[in-house]
């Protein structure tokens, strides 16, 4: 969500204030196909399912971000 690429390293929380660390972003950037921001991560389990909101920590912020599947964008090609 939002437009702030997260990079490698970001911590990842359950909330928007508060508490420890629940994972970690392995990877980020723009994503030109999205037309925004992707990234990649860890998560525990139980927070790993598509539309559950967690939050990332950028320059003192904590920013939401919404889990979604792989790959980003269908592909469109016939197989």
């Amino acid at each position: 969500e939002g437009r702030a690429p997260m990079r490698e390293g970001v911590p990842l929380f359950a909330a928007e204030t508060g508490g420890e660390p629940i994972g970690q972003i392995t990877s980020g950037s723009f994503g030109p196909t999205v037309g925004g921001p992707v990234a990649m991560g860890y998560l525990p389990a139980e927070m790993a399912s598509e539309g559950t909101r967690v939050f990332g920590e950028l320059r003192g912020k904590r920013l939401p971000l919404a889990v979604a599947p792989l790959p980003f964008v269908a592909a469109n090609f016939k197989r």
